[in-house]
């Protein structure tokens, strides 16, 4: 779970920080849209669940308008090569188990592929990080290894879901660099990617993933200064997200910074 800052989607969430506000980059860009949760669960207080049928329906307006949805890693790479141009990143947080069953057949109706961020020191666990709303379970590791043999990004959030910006140096390293070959070693695949647990995450923090070895690292506002991939912005999608605010989000990625620009 995030704390969710998105322009034109507020949401609920504990402890909720204000986001870091820097200038969007120039040039050619692409925008991550950021879920979790793909079910019917009408409990949801901090809006980070969607209907199976909206997450339909929004893959739908991107196929309808020349965009297709992939993962970080294909974003990435075609952006090294100038061509991301018609690309939407799609990810979504927390691992959840509802991902395996009922997202993962709705992105291959689609054509897209995805990023999913899980905590290998949750393991068939569930959500207790939060301390309101349902109890919904994560991903195990025949999920993780169904998942990544369908052609979805398996990345790392973390291993428990921890502010990592409140973690000692010691456990800091642990959540990073641990999680990362933990999740190697259940996909047998080098680990690119890792989300900052609510979002939060400071030069410390991002210093830390990039010296684990990763390739990129997302938040959700762009990060301080100086961070580049390793606080790649991005805009939360809910079940609200009909059309018409889906155009509106995308219109306002690039102004609000929420845009992952050309390098």
């Amino acid at each position: 779970m995030v704390a969710d800052v998105s322009t034109a989607s507020p949401t609920a969430g504990p402890n909720p920080r204000p986001p870091a506000r820097t200038t969007a980059r120039r040039g050619p860009a692409a925008w991550v849209a950021m879920y979790h949760s793909v079910s019917d669960c009408p409990d949801d207080p901090y809006n980070v669940t969607v209907t199976p049928e909206r997450l339909g329906r929004q893959l739908a307006w991107l196929t309808g308008r020349g965009l297709r949805g992939v993962s970080m890693r294909e974003l990435l790479t075609a952006r090294a090569r100038g061509a991301e141009r018609g690309l939407v990143g799609l990810t979504f947080d927390d691992g959840f188990a509802d991902f395996a069953s009922t997202a993962l057949p709705v992105l291959h109706r689609w054509g897209c592929t995805a990023t999913v961020f899980v905590l290998p020191g949750r393991l068939g666990g569930d959500n207790g990080w939060e301390p309101h709303g349902p109890r919904k379970p994560l991903l195990d590791t025949a999920g993780i290894r169904r998942v990544a043999a369908a052609g979805m990004e398996v990345a790392s959030h973390g291993l428990t879901h921890l502010d990592l910006t409140e973690a000692t140096d010691e456990t800091l390293r642990s959540e990073v660099g641990d999680s990362r070959r933990l999740l190697a070693g259940i996909t047998g695949r080098d680990v690119e990617g890792f989300c900052y647990p609510y979002g939060y995450m400071d030069e410390r923090v991002a210093a830390a993933v990039r010296r684990a070895g990763y390739r990129y690292a997302c938040a959700i506002s762009p990060g301080p200064a100086g961070c580049g991939d390793f606080a790649l912005p991005r805009i939360h999608l809910g079940r609200a997200d009909t059309a018409p605010r889906l155009e509106l989000k995308r219109r306002l990625a690039r102004r609000f910074g929420r845009a992952v620009g050309s390098v």
